[in-house]
């Protein structure tokens, strides 16, 4: 049905109508939208079919990896150019007068994730069945996400994102192959042949239910799974309150991250992570099972990793399994356990590391609690033999420690690789936050950097770039994009460079179209456009950027004479509900932003722009129109960044301080095309040692910081002078635990070479497509092949067409 326009409009009319009861005329834009779905779907499946027969009968090794999110983006589009068939299906609706963009926007994101973790997880899936890599997906079916971010008179307000009212054409419901997670009750332990055995009684039983979604790879016949669980109820005992418990349960699938403020929201946390690990390790086991016989080889068959600490619970769990249902000794279920996972760190973030109370932890996973007792005993005594009578060293390195059991420990202990995600944050995992546990398990800790799809944030969200990079150095760069390096030779041709602006400016007509539309501000299309577009968090520091615009607000309106290139200044970002800091700096952008665009003489220079519900297909449009990307955060705090990424592929150039990838970025493109200032990592972690660092002393000695910071709170902004004062206090009470004032100076400084060198626009263009050149490097193929080499040890299978 996709072999021709022809061909494909004879299949959609006859299923749209024969779906739709109804004839074509009278059908919506959604009844269109679903019919293609329906239709990509069908022809997937085979592809889908095929590939699942293929791993059964060559009973390679398969890695399945487990994350809390998955931040997919749209499918419909990218799946389409994936499979090679994008060009028949938009000329055949061309003709029926349909725009395929107009059916895309029927489409939610799906609300799986929220940030650059999730992102990461979906670049990785999407690598994983391009390389022909067995390798699959396992996370939970939110029904409602994070939330729906709402800006009401500049404060964030958070609505369930309802991107299942009208179902999700690419899942399959496979009710069959449900999973039982057992919550509270009690472990009662016997022995039977001199051997113990573990019942779980008086337990609360919940049904994990899966929806399989296709992973298509580009161009090639591997269709791999993203296996999500939904939460069900199942037995329930005769004393329960049935409306009680399926409310319950069906609040463990509800949200991505419940507020975790009181117990109640901790233990909906504890009991996502353990119901996304336990029916995921069923699962996992249940089909080798089918292929294998002796379970003492899972770890030759199968790898599992654990993306961040919340799906290490995948520990206990595994042996859990592999003692009380499989048989195994605690020595034979260990040597499988350890030598089938591997743990991502992403994060060096204290609040990051999660820690659970025992007294939650323990009444509502008994067994696993018990599990994890016994592991942390043998690990203490492991260390004992190492460091004996050094209390403290065993104390800091326990799993179970102060009535806290510590996730990182457990997935680092558990696991036979633990990786940071960029060369500087594994550094200093190794060499300060986990040097402990790299002293002993040295072979342990590798570095895999980070990387992004280019086949979605290249090929998909910028086709006038893909083409022209196509028509400048041929199409090698769409399987292998480290090819795009060969750009580096034509960059200084006046016909490529004119033509790259070009691209840029339709693309920043795009957005500026958008921002029209949804925010009704007209902004320049020729003034810079400078970007940060991320989580919401004070060690991102979007408010060293804040400060900054009302810095040059304040030379603006004192000098008439001051003059700068013009920009407009684009912020999209979600803060946790909870994280009440977080969301007054969103309404003190908003509060900036009536400001600066309401002045007559200002706001012809610059504006201030934030949108609303940042999300991957808002982004699809933000990183291809970016002149200019800040990656401002406080050097070490940032495990690696992929947005850094995406904006360098479109040809954005960097303005960033020395952390994460930012470091590998400048490595790559060379110190003349990336725009870094402020504090090193090391500059920062010996403030935080030696404890000398006063933010009072910027403020009183440097009067442009004295005269931000006042204006937070004297009256500047037409909201009651207190609305800021939590910021100005984590400045000067609280000693600005990020370091925005020490780094302030140096930032306004990079800023206006970042205005001059926009000027120099031959020079600038140069510099873009430098950056595009150099970008795949931080392909996800690339960081892929290396888990797949170094850690997970799978091969390819499957043909490329």
């Amino acid at each position: 049905m996709f072999s021709n326009s022809d061909r494909f409009k004879e299949s959609f009319l006859k299923r749209l109508e024969s779906m739709c009861g109804k004839g074509f005329e009278e059908t919506t834009k959604r009844d269109q939208y679903l019919t293609l779905g329906n239709m990509v779907r069908e022809y997937i499946s085979s592809k889908w079919i095929e590939t699942n027969e293929l791993y059964r009968s060559e009973n390679k090794k398969q890695v399945y990896y487990l994350s809390i999110e998955f931040l997919l983006g749209r499918l419909l589009v990218q799946n389409l150019l994936n499979l090679g068939i994008k060009d028949v299906v938009e000329e055949g609706l061309n003709d029926l007068d349909i725009d395929l963009g107009d059916i895309e926007e029927c489409e939610s994101d799906p609300a799986l994730g929220n940030g650059g973790l999730g992102r990461l997880a979906a670049c990785f899936l999407d690598s994983l069945a391009t390389l022909n890599l067995p390798g699959h997906g396992y996370g939970i079916r939110y029904k409602h996400g994070l939330f729906d971010q709402k800006i009401v008179d500049g404060y964030q307000v958070e609505l369930p994102e309802q991107w299942l009212r009208h179902g999700n054409v690419w899942e399959v419901r496979k009710p069959d192959e449900a999973a039982e997670i057992l919550f509270w009750g009690k472990i009662e332990t016997s022995y039977d042949n001199n051997e113990l055995s573990f019942k779980h009684v008086g337990a609360e039983k919940v049904l994990a239910v899966p929806y399989d979604m296709p992973v298509v790879g580009y161009h090639v016949d591997t269709v791999n799974t993203l296996r999500l669980w939904n939460a069900e109820p199942a037995a329930f005992a005769p004393n329960q309150d049935i409306l009680s418990y399926k409310r319950d349960t069906e609040a463990i699938t509800d949200f991505l991250y419940p507020d975790d403020t009181h117990d109640e929201g901790k233990i909906l946390r504890l009991k996502q992570q353990y119901f996304l690990v336990s029916s995921s390790l069923q699962s996992i086991i249940a089909s080798y099972k089918k292929e294998n016989s002796n379970i003492r080889e899972l770890h030759h068959s199968v790898a599992i990793h654990i993306n961040d600490t919340h799906p290490a619970l995948a520990v206990p769990e595994l042996m859990r399994l592999l003692m009380d249902i499989e048989g195994l000794t605690w020595d034979e279920a260990w040597k499988v356990t350890t030598n089938t996972l591997s743990y991502t760190n992403h994060t060096i973030l204290s609040e990051a590391l999660e820690k659970w109370p025992i007294y939650l932890f323990k009444p509502l996973m008994p067994r696993i609690y018990m599990i994890i007792e016994e592991i942390n005993e043998r690990f203490c005594a492991e260390l004992w033999n190492k460091y004996p009578g050094d209390w403290h060293k065993i104390e800091h390195m326990a799993i179970i420690a102060h009535d806290l059991v510590k996730m990182a420990h457990l997935a680092i202990v558990g696991s036979n690789s633990i990786n940071g995600v960029a060369k500087i944050h594994s550094d200093i995992l190794k060499h300060r936050e986990m040097k402990s546990f790299y002293d002993i398990y040295p072979t342990k800790f590798n570095n895999k950097t980070n990387g992004i799809t280019h086949r979605r944030w290249l090929l998909k969200a910028n086709p006038g770039l893909t083409n022209l990079i196509k028509n400048t150095i041929g199409e090698d760069f769409v399987h292998q994009p480290d090819k795009l390096i060969d750009l580096k030779r034509h960059i200084y041709h006046p016909d490529l460079k004119e033509q790259f602006a070009n691209v840029k400016r339709k693309r920043k007509e795009i957005l500026a179209k958008r921002i029209a539309e949804k925010n009704g501000i007209l902004v320049d299309i020729d003034s810079i456009f400078d970007v940060q577009v991320k989580r919401m968090h004070a060690y991102k520091r979007q408010l060293l950027n804040v400060l900054h615009i009302i810095y040059l607000y304040n030379r603006l309106k004192e000098d008439v004479n001051y003059t700068i290139q013009p920009r407009t200044f684009i912020f999209g970002a979600k803060a946790s509900p909870t994280y009440y800091y977080a969301k007054k700096i969103i309404k003190l952008i908003h509060s900036l932003a009536d400001k600066v665009n309401n002045d007559p003489r200002v706001s012809k220079i610059i504006k201030v722009v934030f949108m609303e519900n940042y999300r991957v297909s808002l982004a699809e449009d933000i990183f291809p129109a970016a002149d200019v990307s800040e990656q401002i955060s406080t050097a070490s705090k940032e495990a690696s960044g992929t947005g850094n990424m995406k904006f360098m592929m479109n040809g954005a150039l960097t303005v960033g301080t020395l952390d994460g990838a930012n470091i590998e970025i400048m490595e790559e493109v060379g110190k003349d095309n990336i725009f870094t200032f402020g504090l090193t990592a090391q500059e920062v972690l010996n403030y935080e040692e030696n404890g000398r660092y006063r933010s009072m002393e910027y403020y009183h000695h440097d009067l442009r910081i004295r005269q931000v910071v006042d204006q937070l709170t004297n009256g500047f902004f037409s909201e009651d002078e207190g609305e800021f004062e939590s910021i100005k206090d984590s400045l000067l009470v609280q000693n600005d635990q990020y370091f925005v004032l020490r780094d302030f100076a140096s930032y306004i400084d990079i800023q206006e070479k970042v205005g001059v060198a926009y000027q120099q626009r031959d020079k600038w263009l140069e510099k873009a497509l430098i950056n595009i050149s150099h970008s795949g490097f931080f392909s996800s193929d690339r960081t892929i092949q290396q888990y797949a080499d170094d850690i997970w040890k799978i091969d390819p299978m499957g043909v490329r067409v």
